[in-house]
């Protein structure tokens, strides 16, 4: 038996809305595992000859995650990875990992998680909660910590909304540092001015897009990230002033940009990548 897995990229944050505000995109990952045979991990695509190809590879890491926690064991199995996120890009790579892995290992176990406690145990894996319920609902979501654990609501994103991503090729930011520069406090106008574009970029995002270059302005992450890659913070700068709407993805150093007649991304030239994904469903699991 052959299962296959794709999980979308996702931009996570969006401006003001720090660890709570989600996007999947078009950009993706599919895992296949073949029940059976001799086992193995190959690694094709985005992080082949770095990322890890064998148990120590995330994918499978979240699936033996997942069978300790439902006592069961896995079968002998091959898995092959064909990745089409970025790597240490801020486009949640490891988010789209770990829900690879956690959806493989529910259906071949039985589990059957709801989407809830899948969600829970994604954060407790990966620890952005923004980057795994993007990836595992799909389109717009926000996350949010309830009494009862980790949930996600979803929101129809505009139809007309087209993200442009913008990939350094020489440009990196590990999550580690990008919190680390973060602060442990912040003044009060600052929270209060996120608190009132996040609202305000749900509103841009799901019904009046004319508002989106306002609504991703930020003060809590963006500079500070920005300082760490110094190609990606001029083209921040250079979007903004031509009027085009920006905020970094994730931890960064891509750039998630929203296009329009009047707003376009100019030609970057060498060193940057340009994607124009649509808005993603969320990950699935299928039998080949």
């Amino acid at each position: 038996m052959k299962l296959v897995v794709t999980a979308p990229a996702s931009a996570a944050n969006l401006g003001p809305g720090f660890d709570a505000l989600g996007l999947a995109l078009g950009i993706v990952n599919e895992v296949e595992v073949e029940i059976g045979a001799e086992p193995g991990v190959e690694v094709e695509g985005e992080g082949a000859g770095e990322l890890p190809a064998d148990a120590s590879n995330l994918v499978f890491r979240a699936m033996a995650f997942l069978a300790r926690e439902v006592g069961g064991a896995l079968p002998a199995l091959r898995m092959r990875c064909r990745n089409g996120v970025p790597l240490a890009r801020g486009l949640g790579s490891s988010a789209a990992a770990v829900v690879s892995g956690l959806l493989l290992a529910d259906r071949l176990l039985g589990a059957e998680l709801g989407e809830d406690r899948l969600l829970e145990v994604a954060v407790d894996l990966e620890g952005h909660p923004d980057n795994v319920a993007a990836c595992l609902r799909g389109g717009l979501v926000i996350a949010y910590l309830s009494s009862a654990g980790w949930r996600a609501e979803g929101l129809a994103p505009h139809p007309e909304l087209r993200p442009a991503v913008l990939v350094p090729e020489h440009e990196r930011i590990a999550t580690d540092d990008a919190r680390r520069v973060l602060p442990l406090q912040v003044p009060i106008r600052d929270a209060a001015h996120n608190l009132g574009r996040s609202a305000l970029a749900v509103v841009a995002l799901t019904a009046r897009p004319e508002l989106l270059a306002e609504s991703l302005d930020d003060r809590l992450h963006q500079a500070r990230r920005l300082e760490l890659a110094p190609a990606a913070r001029a083209l921040f700068a250079e979007l903004r002033h031509a009027g085009v709407p920006v905020c970094v993805s994730g931890s960064g150093p891509t750039l998630l940009a929203f296009e329009s007649e009047g707003a376009r991304v100019p030609e970057l030239g060498p060193g940057w990548r340009v994607l124009r994904p649509e808005v993603a469903a969320g990950a699935s699991v299928r039998e080949a």
